[in-house]
């Protein structure tokens, strides 16, 4: 943790944002948006209220929302969306197919016909760029996003000089519920969508599961009837998927069991094999996309040039995506003695679970590991962002996630945290909206 005594501006510190010599010196120097917490907490609290949500929640998730917003430079936001253009290049080829679906479980060679709903594509912005640390699905937030980036805008002038990337708040909920159509359609659908079920296991006990909430009133304002539930709650009969309201349309899919292997899963992966419901995001989309062993494709010049891109999608991934490689039995002993300057994730992993950084690895985690397979990524330091405490200025890390929809992004967002990883647990971090010059 870092700290300067003396930086702090004024409170009320009026054009500091605009003067700043560089958009990123505003993630160090500036402090404005959080100087009046109360006015930000009756922005949450109003926001959350107009959306169906309690404005306790602001007190029952304190580290939910960051206390400042993050400043990212229109040439950073530019490069990402590159980056994620080149990936779904890479994508789109059958010889990458081939190569990521041999390493799937089997359901992921199931295609339904839909890219498999919103991704996240977490960035660290690096003196060089942003580098691609890796590809999720189901990513969390983006409601939540919208919600507090409307709140900051409403206690703070300063942020009328930035824009939102790619787009402002008040357009996202419309680009999040057009990401579901979308994918009703292209699953073979022609007629209306009549009902949602959002799954994910003992969703009440979630952390995100207020979002949970915000997506069931957005399915409602649409005339969409939604549910939120476990798949135990799931049955199979007379060819559709059901649950205590009644047939099903779509799943929602917020499981962080990839390929529907637990048996609490089988009447969904039952339905979702036999056409009888869409399923979003799918396996087959995290095959393609999350599974952390894909990295070591995208940054594998001899590979891409097999796949028959373009040269400059070629040298953009390399450029983007920190040199990964799988953990193998040959391998571990070189790939331990510089554990230092790498990052390990197990292949199928989420959420940060049983990501190790290499210099807090310890000799009997190293061998438990051996018990699943893990990528080992170069280490790419993350962004900072100081936020302010009285007297003093307190650094904490940044990933920057982009929010994409095939290859479009609808969204850009921060997290904010002190640790190993990305958290929820830090004082002023949490998910933070990402300001960037206006065009």
């Amino acid at each position: 943790m870092s700290e300067l005594n003396s930086n702090l501006p004024p409170k009320g510190c009026g054009n500091s944002c605009q003067s700043a010599e560089s958009i990123e010196e505003l993630n160090r120097t500036c402090y404005c948006l959080s100087l009046d917490e109360a006015a930000l907490k009756r922005g949450l609290a109003t926001e959350l209220g107009e959306r169906g949500l309690s404005p306790a929640l602001v007190e029952t998730h304190p580290h939910l929302f960051a206390s400042v917003p993050m400043f990212v430079s229109r040439g950073h936001v530019e490069r990402m969306a590159g980056v994620i253009s080149a990936v779904e290049a890479v994508v789109a080829t059958p010889h990458f197919r081939g190569a990521a679906l041999a390493w799937a479980p089997a359901i992921a060679g199931f295609a339904p016909g839909s890219p498999g709903g919103l991704l996240g594509y977490d960035f660290h912005l690096s003196v060089t760029g942003p580098q691609l640390i890796e590809v999720n699905t189901n990513p969390g937030g983006a409601l939540l996003n919208a919600v507090q980036a409307r709140a900051h805008r409403s206690c703070c002038a300063d942020a009328a000089g930035f824009a939102m990337a790619p787009m402002e708040a008040a357009a996202i909920e419309a680009a999040l519920f057009e990401v579901f159509m979308t994918e009703w359609r292209l699953q073979g659908r022609d007629v209306a969508l009549k009902s949602v079920a959002i799954v994910d296991e003992a969703p009440e006990q979630q952390y995100l599961y207020p979002e949970f909430l915000m997506y069931r009133q957005l399915f409602s304002r649409h005339g969409i009837e939604a549910t939120i539930c476990d798949p135990r709650e799931l049955v199979r009969e007379d060819g559709r998927l059901r649950n205590r309201n009644g047939p099903i349309d779509f799943v929602y899919n917020r499981l962080t069991d990839f390929a529907l292997e637990q048996p609490a899963q089988a009447a969904l992966k039952l339905a979702y094999l036999a056409r009888e419901v869409v399923v979003s995001p799918h396996p087959h989309a995290h095959a393609l996309y999350a599974d952390k062993r894909n990295l070591t494709l995208f940054c594998n010049e001899t590979f891409l040039r097999t796949t028959g891109v373009a040269d400059d999608t070629i040298s953009t991934l390399l450029a983007a995506i920190p040199r990964t490689q799988i953990v193998t039995a040959g391998n571990r002993d070189e790939l331990w003695e510089r554990r230092r300057e790498l990052f390990f994730k197990p292949a199928a992993g989420y959420g940060s679970k049983a990501a190790y950084r290499g210099g807090k690895l310890t000799k009997r985690v190293w061998e438990e590991m051996t018990k699943t397979t893990y990528v080992a990524q170069s280490l790419v330091a993350p962004s900072e962002r100081y936020v302010a405490d009285t007297s003093t200025a307190t650094a904490l890390k940044a990933d920057i996630r982009n929010y994409a929809y095939a290859g479009v992004v609808k969204l850009v967002a921060a997290r904010l945290y002190q640790g190993q990883t990305t958290n929820f647990r830090t004082r002023g971090g949490g998910f933070a909206p990402v300001f960037t010059e206006m065009l």
